[in-house]
């Protein structure tokens, strides 16, 4: 069993208890019934933003290799748009608030580049190129380049930053 995939059952039960606190805290204020109305309007909405979301990412990766483009910012807004949908759908008012919240186009944005950011360090640089396009990198000239070193041994300072040079990395 992988090391992550131990704390996920926990981590379930903790939710479900986080969604069943909330839902009565809810539902003391505003009413029970109430409350249940809210779930369920939440859930339909959910329902119904999973099936644009779906149709809205799939056009956006055709469109993007069709036009010979990396696909890799279309399919990572898309993957958080359909997450975002899907935690809409789910009955509860927690999973309800951060699916809303994947929604909302800056924090989509910043959630696609951290689901862009975990894609890289996981897959190879090459797959990274062909999803992402080239990487984005920064160079300070005159500073010093550290020799290749054992990940054991670190250098024994960074470089000062200077004026940037940008540049992009394509590995073929």
């Amino acid at each position: 069993m992988r090391r992550g995939l131990r704390f996920v059952p926990p981590a379930l039960l903790l939710l479900t208890l986080l969604e069943l606190a909330v839902f009565v805290l809810v539902g003391r204020a505003v009413g029970f019934g109430a409350a249940l109305l809210l779930v369920f309007a939440a859930s339909l909405l959910g329902l119904v933003l999973l099936r644009r979301e779906g149709m809205r990412a799939w056009r956006g990766f055709r469109s993007a290799a069709q036009a010979g483009q990396p696909p890799g910012p279309q399919v990572t807004d898309g993957l958080v748009g359909l997450a975002g949908a899907l935690l809409l759908a789910l009955p509860g008012l927690v999973s309800g608030a951060v699916g809303l919240l994947l929604l909302v186009p800056p924090l989509r944005r910043l959630a696609g580049g951290g689901v862009r950011r975990a894609t890289e360090r996981r897959v190879s640089s090459m797959v990274a190129g062909d999803l992402f396009g080239p990487r984005r990198v920064r160079v300070y000239p005159g500073a010093p380049q550290p020799a290749p070193t054992p990940t054991a041994q670190r250098p024994a300072e960074p470089p000062q930053p200077g004026p940037a040079i940008e540049g992009e990395i394509v590995d073929r």
